[in-house]
C-alpha cells in the first residue's frame, strides 16, 4: 500500500525534487501545511516582511543558481503582494515559481476568508497559471510549474494550492521536473551571421542576460577572440568578460552602434536599452532564445533562435578574423573610451561634499574585491555607479531588468545569500528604492545575512527630478523630493552595522568597516542632488 502523507508535505517533497532547498515566504495560514512539510523534507523557510520581497528573493535565488526559485504566499493579499515582482520577472524573462494559498475548493463562492479570483490576476503576467484540483495531483502540478518556468523563454508561473487539498492526505508519489533541452539554432542563419561578421570592417557585439542564463561566458570570449570582435555587456551579462579583457568595451557603445557596419545582439531584446534597434548599423544579427523577440522593432539580417552557448560555439567556429581589418576600428573605440573618462574624470575624482554619484562608484570600485556580488536597486544612483564600478565575474551583477522595478535590493540580497553564491554582497540603492522594502533589513538581521546596503542619498527621486527640473524649471519640482533621512539609524532598531558618510574621504573607510563587520550593514552616503543635471530620462 502506498504511503499517504499530508498535501503540504507532498508539495514540499516535490519542491525538493526540483532541486530547490530554500523557499521564501511571509507567514500565512492557508499554506501552513507546506511549512510543516518543508520541515520534514529539509527545505529551508526564509520569511520576509513583505510578499514582494519574498518573490524578489526567490527570483535572485533562481538567477544565481540558473534555476527557478519559489515564493510561497498565502491567499488574497499574500498573492496580490507579489504582483510587482512577478511582473518584473515576466518582463525580464526570469524563471520564478509562485505558490499561492487559497480558500478551500469546497468553499468556492461562499465568501471565505481572503477569497479572491487570484488566477485571473496572475494569468496576464505569468507564462502559466493553474489551480491544482486534488491532493494526489500536487506533485504533478509542481513539476508542471517548474517545467513551464524553465522552458524557453523562461519566466514566472503561478500555482494555486487550495487549503483543503493541502490539509488532506494523498499518495506520496513525486514527479520530478523534466530536463530542459537546448536549441542549437538554424544552421543557415548561423552561416549567414558568420559571413556578415567575417567581412565586417566595423563589427560590434552586445551581449545580455541570455549569456548568463545559458552559461555562455566562456563561449562568448572564444567567439570574440576568434573574430576580434568588440563586446559590450548589459543586464546579467555583465561580468561575462573581465573588465581588463582587450575586447571588452563599456563607454563607447553609442559610437559603436552608430558607426558599426554589423551589430550582433546576443541574449537581449531590442528594447529601449538598445534604442529599439534603431541605431545606425547597416546590418543586424540577433541571437535570442525567444522567437517572439527576433524581429521585434527591427528585422535582422540574420535571425538565430537558440541557446546562447550553443549558437556562440557554432559562430566561433565559422567566423573568420581578417588580418588587420579591424585594427583601426578597435583603436577608434578605445579612443572613445578614453574620451569618456577624460570628460568625466573631474566628477569621478571630485572631492566635493555631498558626493558626486560617479565618485561613489569609483570608491566602490576601489574597495570591493572581485568576488563581490553587486546588486543595483535604483535609478540615477545605480545608472551612474554602473558606469564606473567594474564587475569581474559572471553572475556577480543583479539588477531588476527592463521593467525598472525598484525595491528589489533586500530581497535580492537574501536570495543570493541563501543560494550560497559568490562572496560578499553589496547592494547599491537609491534612497527612493530603499523606502520601498527597506524594512526587510530586519530579514537580513534575523537570518544573519551580512549584506551591505549602500544607500546613495540625494533626498530625491533623482531619475525623475533631474529631467523634471531640466524641462519645467525648479518651480515645477513636484512629487520628486525626499527627506535626506538618516537611514543607517534603522540599525538602532533592528541591529546591524551603521555608517553615515558626508564627504568623499569618509567613504572608503566606512565601506571597509561595514564589510569587515560581518553583519548586515547600512552605509548612508549623502549625494549631491544636482550632480546628474543634464541627464535625460531613459523611459522615453
Amino acid at each position: 500500500m502506498a504511503e499517504r502523507v499530508q498535501g503540504g508535505r507532498l508539495a514540499a517533497r516535490a519542491i525538493a525534487a526540483a532541486g530547490v532547498d530554500c523557499v521564501f515566504t511571509l507567514s500565512g495560514g492557508h499554506v501552513m501545511p507546506i511549512y510543516e512539510g518543508s520541515r520534514h523534507e529539509g527545505v529551508r523557510i526564509v520569511d520576509v516582511r513583505h510578499e514582494q520581497s519574498a518573490a524578489h528573493a526567490a527570483e535572485a535565488w533562481g538567477r544565481v543558481r540558473r534555476a527557478a526559485g519559489v515564493a510561497l504566499v498565502t491567499a488574497g493579499p499574500g498573492v496580490t503582494g507579489t504582483v510587482t515582482a512577478v511582473a518584473n520577472c515576466f518582463a525580464a524573462q526570469t524563471p520564478l515559481v509562485v505558490i499561492g494559498g487559497a480558500r478551500p475548493l469546497a468553499q468556492a463562492e461562499w465568501g471565505a476568508l481572503q477569497e479572491f479570483d487570484q488566477l485571473s490576476l496572475m494569468k496576464p503576467i505569468t507564462k502559466w497559471a493553474a489551480v491544482c484540483p486534488s491532493t494526489e495531483r500536487i506533485p504533478e502540478y509542481v513539476a508542471i510549474a517548474f517545467r513551464h518556468a524553465l522552458a524557453a523563454p523562461r519566466g514566472p508561473v503561478y500555482l494555486e494550492l487550495p487549503a483543503d487539498i493541502l490539509f488532506a492526505d494523498g499518495d506520496a508519489d513525486v514527479v520530478p521536473p523534466a530536463r530542459q533541452a537546448r536549441a542549437f539554432g538554424d544552421p543557415r542563419e548561423i552561416v549567414a551571421a558568420a559571413a556578415l561578421l567575417s567581412t565586417a570592417e566595423r563589427p560590434a557585439v552586445v551581449a545580455g542576460s541570455g549569456v548568463w542564463w545559458d552559461s555562455a561566458a566562456a563561449e562568448l570570449a572564444v567567439f570574440a577572440e576568434h573574430g576580434s570582435l568588440p563586446v559590450y555587456l548589459n543586464g546579467s551579462g555583465r561580468g561575462s568578460l573581465p573588465p581588463d579583457h582587450e575586447l571588452f568595451f563599456q563607454h563607447s557603445r553609442s559610437a559603436a552602434l552608430e558607426e558599426a557596419d554589423v551589430v550582433c545582439v546576443i541574449g537581449t531584446a531590442l528594447d529601449f536599452r538598445l534604442r529599439y534597434g534603431r541605431f545606425g548599423a547597416e546590418k543586424l544579427i540577433h541571437v535570442h532564445g525567444d522567437p517572439r523577440e527576433v524581429g521585434r522593432n527591427r528585422v535582422p539580417d540574420a535571425a538565430i533562435v537558440g541557446d546562447c552557448a550553443a549558437v556562440l560555439t557554432a559562430l566561433a567556429s565559422a567566423v573568420e578574423r581578417p588580418a588587420d581589418l579591424r585594427a583601426a576600428w578597435l583603436e577608434r573605440l578605445r579612443q572613445a573610451e578614453s574620451a569618456w573618462w577624460d570628460s568625466h574624470r573631474a566628477e569621478v575624482e571630485s572631492d566635493a561634499a555631498p558626493l558626486h554619484h560617479y565618485r561613489l562608484g569609483a570608491e566602490l570600485d576601489r574597495v570591493l574585491d572581485e568576488d563581490t556580488v553587486v546588486i543595483g536597486d535604483g535609478g540615477d544612483v545605480v545608472a551612474a555607479v554602473s558606469r564606473v564600478l567594474r564587475i569581474h565575474r559572471p553572475g556577480h551583477w543583479l539588477d531588476p531588468g527592463p521593467f525598472g522595478c525598484l525595491g528589489v535590493g533586500p530581497g535580492y540580497a537574501t536570495g543570493v545569500h541563501e543560494a550560497g553564491f559568490g562572496g560578499r554582497i553589496v547592494c547599491v540603492m537609491g534612497d527612493g528604492a530603499f523606502g520601498l522594502n527597506g524594512l526587510d533589513f530586519d530579514t537580513l538581521v534575523r537570518f544573519e545575512i551580512p549584506a551591505v546596503l549602500v544607500v546613495g542619498n540625494d533626498g530625491a527621486w533623482g531619475e525623475i527630478r533631474v529631467p523634471q527640473v531640466g524641462m519645467y524649471g525648479a518651480d515645477a519640482e513636484i512629487a520628486t523630493r525626499l527627506a535626506p533621512s538618516r537611514y543607517e539609524r534603522l540599525c538602532e532598531v533592528f541591529g546591524g552595522h551603521a555608517e553615515h558618510v558626508e564627504a568623499p574621504a569618509e567613504l572608503a573607510p566606512a565601506l571597509e568597516r561595514a564589510l569587515a563587520a560581518g553583519e548586515p550593514a547600512i552605509v548612508n552616503v549623502m549625494l549631491d542632488p544636482d550632480a546628474m543635471a543634464g541627464h535625460a530620462y531613459r523611459g522615453f
